[in-house]
């Protein structure tokens, strides 16, 4: 059997729906191809979207029409925002969501989007001709032709799964890898690597004493991750707990580290950095009498709850009797081990930064096949890659983002100029202009983006536009409202902060640390009146945005016009402009590193690790400038 499409997405997990339903939102025949249609947007680990950095992705999927920010605002059991105690450059949403109606509200979407078909069984091997991908055959003997397509595979390729000296073929607990498809690729010139990540125990709520633990409340504020005006919270909100481990949870673990495939030599590959197992820890800091453990719960009705920290690859009995010396464990049950899992990926420098692979035309990468680990990072490589599938079949310029528009910008530029040796995960701190990304103007930066692209519909566009025109207006109110000295000093030192000696703007006021413009409003009748006259339900989000872009705005202008000198480095395009070989004035390191990466621009050769400015220098003269 033959089947015919403009886009094929393999694979559905968070990376493949956005791909899958951006390219068919933007008006092409796609088909989401899965190995099992009850897992699509499956959380493999935490049951959890956002955090440090990788919230402001997903608001920035959201505000260019993607879905994981309204799925998961319809399925979040705890809502808080991370970093409180920083700027606003700084905050970060994290939900805790219902693992189930996370896949039920993702499949209802996809169900229902025109133009996107679904279809289960597994891809075996991709079809080339010419260098070009045309299609690729399932293991049901069935056989697609399309003029793109996307790997999205995620852990499955290849995937083995390790419980101690255990070992099992897997891409997830109790489901098969996908067998043949790296080598059908590989064979064509792609590079390929292992990786490995982990999961913990999944523990039976009933055999924990909660009193021995402390609980961590979410927060109920306006606060959300869809620019959308829908209800913040649609389910009931759950408690987190916390614990520690102690000295005799890590003498078990230690006495059972060499039954770790960690340390047995059984499992080669890298794991991520940021997210290490619990004999990981205890090895790598010896000192420390106790880690911190998150009891966190995996759905609204069930008694399944994830143990957070507690990543663990050990023998089942070792995680048990481990868990059992901590007080509130003594009892503990489980439904499942924590494992480890090795996989395939792909390195991403033979990517371009549409996603786009530089060796076989039409054929697309994201999320963890290129080396990342984290459901928002997936989902934001899905949605790039599935809008510029669509615009290869269709015509266009692809569709790129840079690092000073978005931290999928960062995230993309990272994998494609400086490459993985190890699971990539976003942190803020890899952008350098972070002040510009935060997750209050994910929608400024990039709704008309989405707009101009089709992605974004008519109604969220009316609500981007209402928002920015309110918030310019409370700012040019602020701007050009005087005020004097003798009727507001008093309320001033009500607020702590000093006296006006002379008239200033109210602009300037907001400025100061101590004011809000809520609380200065209360004492300025005619403000007042502009604040509530804001009639959209979205008023506090507005009045925030207002007030962040007030008292950043030197900060702001600082890094638009550092972004705007380096954009110059961007417009010089180089790919295909030199034999890196021949140029001797170059370093040796740099001759490597420009030969494998191939960079499009001076800025990106200038990112590349082991380029140096002088080696930079080199090329601008090249370049005639």
């Amino acid at each position: 059997m033959e089947f015919k499409y403009d886009v094929i997405v393999i694979g559905a997990g968070h990376a493949g729906c956005e791909a899958a339903a951006a390219a068919a939102n933007m008006g092409s025949k796609t088909c989401l191809i899965t190995m099992d249609m009850n897992k699509v947007a499956q959380m493999s680990c935490n049951p959890a979207v956002g955090g440090i950095a990788k919230g402001q992705i997903v608001r920035e999927i959201d505000a260019l029409g993607g879905y994981m920010g309204l799925v998961t605002d319809k399925t979040a059991i705890q809502f808080r925002i991370l970093n409180r105690s920083k700027g606003p450059a700084m905050w970060s949403p994290r939900a805790q969501c219902d693992r189930n109606k996370f896949i039920w509200t993702w499949r209802e979407i996809l169900e229902n989007i025109p133009n996107l078909s679904i279809w289960q069984d597994t891809v075996k091997e991709i079809i080339v001709e010419n260098g070009e991908i045309t299609g690729l055959k399932t293991f049901w003997d069935v056989t697609f032709h399309a003029k793109c397509v996307v790997i999205t595979a995620g852990t499955f390729l290849n995937g083995m799964m390790h419980v101690g000296k255990t070992q099992l073929a897997g891409g997830r607990m109790a489901e098969p890898p996908s067998l043949q498809l790296t080598e059908s690729i590989t064979k064509f010139g792609i590079r390929s690597g292992r990786m490995k990540t982990g999961t913990p125990v999944r523990i039976d709520g009933r055999s924990v004493n909660f009193q021995l633990m402390a609980t961590q409340d979410g927060e109920n504020d306006h606060h959300k991750f869809s620019f959308m005006n829908t209800s913040l919270r649609h389910l009931k909100q759950l408690q987190c707990w916390t614990c520690y481990t102690n000295e005799e949870v890590h003498r078990v673990l230690r006495e059972g580290l060499n039954e770790s495939p960690l340390y047995n030599g059984q499992i080669q590959s890298i794991g991520p950095r940021y997210c290490p197992s619990i004999e990981t820890k205890i090895v790598t800091f010896p000192d420390k009498n106790q880690h911190q453990l998150f009891l966190e719960p995996e759905g609204e009705t069930t008694q399944e709850l994830y143990l957070n920290g507690f990543s663990s690859s050990l023998p089942m009995d070792i995680q048990i009797q481990a868990l059992r010396k901590i007080p509130a464990f003594s009892n503990i049950e489980i439904y499942r081990p924590g494992y480890a899992i090795e996989y395939d990926y792909f390195d991403p420098t033979q990517l371009k930064h549409s996603l786009e692979s530089k060796i076989i035309k039409n054929l697309f990468f994201a999320g963890q096949v290129n080396g990342t680990t984290g459901y928002e990072e997936a989902g934001g490589q899905g949605l790039i890659a599935g809008i510029n599938a669509h615009i290869n079949c269709h015509g266009g310029e692809p569709f790129t983002l840079a690092r000073d528009e978005a931290y999928i910008g960062v995230l993309i530029d990272d994998l494609v100029t400086k490459g993985v040796d190890e699971p990539y995960r976003m942190f803020t701190s890899r952008a350098e202009y972070r002040i510009l990304l935060r997750m209050d103007d994910a929608d400024m930066r990039l709704t008309e983006k989405g707009w101009k692209l089709g992605l974004v519909k008519a109604d969220r566009y009316e609500l981007y536009r209402n928002k920015k025109n309110i918030v310019n207006e409370i700012i040019n109110f602020t701007r050009t409202y005087s005020i004097k000295p003798s009727l507001i000093n008093e309320t001033l030192e009500s607020y702590n902060t000093a006296p006006l000696k002379h008239g200033c703007k109210l602009i300037d006021l907001i400025n100061r640390p101590q004011i809000t413009i809520e609380n200065i409003a209360l004492h300025i009748p005619s403000f007042k009146r502009v604040l509530d006259e804001i009639k959209d339900s979205r008023k506090e989000e507005i009045i925030e945005a207002a007030e962040i872009q007030i008292k950043y705005e030197g900060y702001i202008a600082r890094e638009r016009m550092i972004a705007a000198k380096l954009s110059r480095l961007e417009s010089i395009k180089i790919k295909g402009k030199f034999n890196y070989t021949d140029i001797q004035s170059l370093s040796t390191e740099a001759r490597q590193k420009l030969i494998k990466i191939d960079p499009e621009t001076i800025a990106q050769a200038s990112r590349i690790p082991g380029v140096s400015p002088s080696d930079i220098n080199v090329l601008l003269v090249l370049s005639g400038r």
